[in-house]
């Protein structure tokens, strides 16, 4: 006894799986984390050393070299990167997929262990730490105030907001931005230090041995005990300025008498505005596998109770948030879905015209959804938009089969069997057909499963998805399907068809008349297909290529970079200009502007602006339609290099242009004039716009000389005037004071007007061992000169990084083209490209994905030749795959589409899509034929007789996939290009399989009768069926 039959006779049983499958799913649904994409962040190792005082030539040689050749041979190492600056060396290693990050870590830190003597005395200790790639902001909060000082904002945002955000689930950190921390800033005078004797050693030392606390003991009594407490500690700008630095002649110096002290900021060489108003911001990084949304809607609340304990004055905003689009993207996906099942449930309705037999399909779609979530469940997968795209088009698959045996077994009632008897002889009639196209569906996921790389572990879970919900209804199909057929449907009497009868009868009948004419034709016909075909698979070479299409996410970023030397002063300018073109945008929401980014050292000449728009449904422009009007007036700002920058696709480094190379192996010098080389031909470029490099070469320095034989006659050691410089020019730490509970810094330095000219560094003193003071001028020569600002490398040669951003109507792929063109144009001798960012991912992608099309081909030919038990029925079979193919060129080729990861995985789900109609076609010839029909007239009634299935199973899929095709919103290119390849392929694909596969069975019929014998036992065909066929016939 099959399945099927014990379903019919116990269909509480049937009824009973179906449910258990749908409940542990809704369990499996509720905990399943929620996220844009798949975890695809590869494993990264990061080294951080910081030597002091190194510019970046040395921290290459003596330390991010030495680091590279013992990191270079870890196991899984997949490309090592760095980055040499001034005092800071930085290493990524990054690990394939399959590497345990854990592992890899623990080999990095043995690796640097075993050069840690290699290493430069005073240099720091190697900070080893694994990178979350996935861990990165999620929004930006802004804290400002017209009442307010900065220090007081930054103090109440760091004492009242910081930590609470902190401590909430999911959030990994909360850090200030444009933050101006409390500190006391002594700023000296060089003149009257010199006319005092004084020494900046001698102010460090006062502060030092006077600003101190320290426990001194106890006092005992018979009864009582006091601890002892000497308070030496200054805390007010007054006590500072009051300090007694030395005597000099009897008197005391005071520190007013040689400069000032002043509650200031520690850093102020960092800004942040929001819609033009000067704040502090808080960045939220949240945890790699926290969900974005409920992590965003955690901040929110707290935020909105924050504000009710904001003094007055201060307001609380949210100028960037990128769950918005997230959030939006997931709701649109949602609709989607509810929009494909009504379609779906309609069409169903229209060709059965009977509530009771729309019932018996329809319950599929649900039972198949959530009995997957219990597969990824156990597979820890996650709710993401891939996910949620893979169920959208499972609506209309996964009622297929469901179709096809409610169709075959009503059709058996309509020819006077009984509701039970016709659901028994229906199922084995129809249930191979239902096996061999739902493994046909599932086999054509099996490879993309298996695909290596970001590529594969992205659509993974797509597939998954999928292929699960296709076998789910497959089952169901074979179980619940005939059981409620057996039990809902009643003998004649009510119509199947409905009003769509007639229509439907006429259909098939004109359909009967027309493929006898195409099988007296079929030379013809298969001539003008293959041309067709042809003709068709040329046009995909005319497709332009990208990793994924335009996406509009409400929301972009705008990098500002000003010349190497530029102080803040210059490149804060500039930004205001930039913000000033924001103004006649009124799609524009708010902005969130960081002048001076980056740490250790601040890069005063880069500026970037997180611009939010407004909501999709509140904007008639698209965001593409926006920065086609920016990027010309960003370009038309002189001084800078200012170009705006969409999120790049699946969470890629949205600091650059998209279009990437990497250029290595020569010499610094040779890159950098290589690099201004392919700069200009850029500009003349009619595909790329914006050009961006990684190398300057012309960071403008001052190099102090010390004269060494004056230094040792007059006593002045070297370290002194390093360390005197280091103090008046940088701004040195010397001691902390206390305020409010908390500790700050005590910062001396010279004031800024008193270091605005190279000359005034010989205006300086130093102290001699002696006591005397010595004037710089008769130490030291100061000559300018340029150095690199950050020296990189890429798999452990010096290498330089270009990208361009691509000018409207071209595609990332043509963009990289002529990107690789004009570089090879320009390539040094003996220096190699290599891909990365986007165009590393588009190249990987395009291959691999290719290699998975003719893999699913392979596998569902060998799992359909297993079915079938024979060689040749899979070829008829697969011919269905050919048109689909041409007809999705033709669709993206129509509505502007590309090639990209989208279009490709549409691709590839025809081929088992297409594939189930012609398998109903070959499956039900066969049977006729076994049963003794002759050739033509198993042919032409097989084709007939899954006329309405194919066409109610097609039209579902189609429906299913038509709120896609028209997506808009968050998150709807990508939908709206695998849409357009399913509709537009299966669209051609049916037309032409409905004759070419009997024309083509009708040609091969001879072999393919010699190699399939019968395996099964044939369902006797209804009587008046089987008359009705023969007398179509004649």
């Amino acid at each position: 006894m099959t399945l099927s039959d014990l379903s019919i006779r116990r269909p509480v049983l049937a009824t009973v799986m179906t449910l258990l499958l749908a409940l542990f799913g809704a369990l499996a649904f509720m905990e399943l984390p929620v996220r844009e994409y798949p975890a695809i962040e590869p494993p990264i190792v990061a080294v951080r050393t910081v030597y002091p005082g190194a510019d970046a030539g040395i921290m290459e040689t003596e330390v991010t070299t030495i680091l590279e050749d013992s990191l270079s041979g870890i196991e899984g190492l997949k490309t090592i990167r760095s980055s040499s600056r001034e005092e800071v060396s930085s290493i990524t290693l990054e690990f394939h997929l399959s590497r345990n990050i854990d592992a890899a870590a623990n080999d990095a830190r043995d690796r640097v262990a075993r050069v840690r003597r290699l290493l430069p005395k005073g240099i720091e200790d190697p900070l080893i730490a694994k990178e979350d790639g996935d861990a990165n902001e999620i929004l930006f909060l802004a804290l400002l105030s017209d009442r307010h000082s900065e220090l007081e904002i930054t103090d109440f945002a760091d004492r009242h907001i910081k930590d609470r955000l902190a401590a909430l689930p999911g959030v990994s950190s909360v850090y200030l931005d444009g933050e101006r921390r409390y500190a006391m800033r002594l700023w000296l005078d060089p003149d009257r230090l010199a006319a005092r004797r004084l020494a900046v050693e001698d102010v460090e030392l006062a502060l030092t041995g006077q600003n101190v606390t320290l426990p001194s003991g106890r006092v005992e009594s018979d009864r009582r005990e006091f601890s002892v407490r000497t308070e030496g500690t200054l805390r007010t700008a007054e006590q500072f300025n009051r300090l007694i630095v030395a005597y000099r002649d009897g008197y005391p110096v005071r520190l007013e008498e040689i400069g000032r002290a002043e509650l200031g900021a520690e850093d102020d060489r960092k800004a942040v505005r929001v819609n033009g108003r000067r704040a502090i911001g808080l960045g939220v990084v949240k945890h790699a596998q926290a969900n974005t949304l409920e992590v965003a809607r955690a901040v929110n609340r707290e935020t909105t109770a924050l504000r009710a304990l904001l003094p007055d004055g201060m307001a609380l905003l949210t100028p960037w948030d990128s769950s918005i689009a997230i959030e939006h993207s997931i709701r649109e996906v949602f609709r989607a879905m509810g929009l494909s099942l009504l379609l779906v449930v309609a069409i169903i309705f229209v060709f059965l015209g009977h509530l009771r037999a729309t019932l018996i399909p329809a319950v599929v779609i649900p039972a198949a959804i959530l009995g997957t979530f219990v597969l990824m469940y156990a597979l820890g997968f996650s709710i993401n938009m891939l996910t949620l795209l893979g169920f959208v088009l499972t609506i209309g698959l996964v009622v297929d089969d469901a179709i096809v045996v409610l169709e075959n077994i009503y059709r058996r009632i309509e020819s006077g069997e009984r509701p039970l008897e016709a659901a028994r002889a229906g199922i084995r009639e129809i249930g191979f057909a239902v096996m061999a196209t739902t493994l046909a569906l599932v086999a054509v996921f099996l490879p993309i499963v298996f695909l290596p790389g970001a590529t594969g572990r992205l659509f993974a879970e797509l597939a998954v998805a999928v292929a699960g919900s296709v076998l789910i209804s497959g089952f169901i199909a074979l179980t619940l399907t005939p059981a409620m057929c057996a039990r809902l449907l009643r003998s004649r009497g009510e119509s199947a068809h409905g009003r769509a009868g007639g229509l439907m009868a006429a259909a098939v009948q004109a359909y009967r008349h027309l493929l006898r004419a195409f099988l007296h034709a079929q030379g013809t016909v298969l001539a003008s297909g293959v041309v067709a075909m042809a003709l068709g698979l040329a046009l995909i070479l005319t497709l332009p290529s990208e990793l994924a299409p335009f996406e509009d996410t409400g929301w972009f970023v705008v990098h500002l970079t000003a010349p190497e030397g530029a102080t803040m002063r210059y490149t804060d300018d500039y930004t205001r200009q930039m913000e000033q073109l924001y103004a006649p945008i009124a799609e524009i929401e708010s902005t969130y502007t960081v002048v001076a980014r980056g740490s250790r050292p601040t890069q005063v000449n880069r500026a970037a602006s997180w611009t939010m728009l407004k909501d999709w449904d509140t904007r008639t422009r698209t965001q593409a339609a926006i920065l086609q009007e920016l990027e010309p007036r960003l370009s038309a700002i002189t001084g800078v290099n200012a170009f705006a920058v969409s999120p790049p696709p699946f969470n890629q480094d949205a600091d650059k242009p998209p279009a990437q190379l990497v250029i290595g192996g020569a010499s610094y010098e040779a890159l950098d004039v290589a690099a201004q080389r392919i700069k200009d031909a850029t500009a003349r470029s009619m595909v790329l716009t914006t050009f961006d490099s990684d190398l300057d070469m012309n960071k403008p320095e001052l190099v102090v000389a010390v004269n060494r034989e004056k230094a040792a006659d007059l006593g002045v050691p070297i370290g002194t005037v390093a360390r005197t410089l280091e103090t008046l020019l940088g701004g040195l730490k010397v001691t902390t004071f206390i305020r409010d509970g908390k500790e700050y810094p005590v910062i001396v330095k010279i004031a800024d007007e008193r270091r605005a000219r190279p000359a005034d560094i010989e205006n300086l003193y130093v102290g001699a061992q002696t006591g005397a003071l010595i004037p710089l001028a008769n130490l030291v020569t100061v000559t300018e000169s340029v150095s690199p600002k950050q020296l990189n490398h890429y798999g452990k040669l010096r290498s330089v990084t270009v990208s361009a951003g691509i000018a409207p109507g071209f595609s990332l792929g043509e963009a990289l083209d002529e990107l690789e063109r004009i570089v090879r144009t320009h390539l040094p001798p003996g220096a190699t490209i290599r891909y990365t960012g986007q165009t590393q991912e588009l190249k990987e992608s395009h291959g691999r994905l290719t290699v998975t099309f003719l893999l699913a081909l392979a596998v569902i030919y060998l799992v359909l030749a297993a079915q079938f038990e024979s060689f040749l029925h899979p070829v008829i079979i697969l011919l269905s795959v050919p048109p689909a193919v041409v007809g999705a060129v033709v669709a993206l080729k129509a509505t502007g589409g590309t090639l990209n990861i989208y279009s490709q995985i549409g691709l590839v789900m025809l081929i088992g899509l297409v594939s189930k109609n012609a398998i109903l076609i070959v499956e039900f010839t066969n049977q006729l034929r076994a049963r003794g029909a002759a050739l033509d007239t198993a042919v032409v009634e097989a084709a007939a007789r899954r006329l309405r299935p194919i066409l109610m199973t097609t039209l579902a899929t189609l429906l299913g996939a038509l709120p896609l095709a028209l997506a808009t919103g968050a998150g709807a290119a990508g939908r709206r290009q695998i849409g357009v390849v399913v509709i537009g392929g299966l669209m051609l694909s049916t037309a032409l399989t409905l004759f070419l596969v009997p024309a083509v069975y009708r040609l091969l019929a001879r072999r393919v009768h010699r190699e399939a014998p019968v395996r099964y036992e044939p369902a006797v065909p209804p009587a008046a069926d089987a008359v009705s066929s023969v007398a179509d016939l004649r």
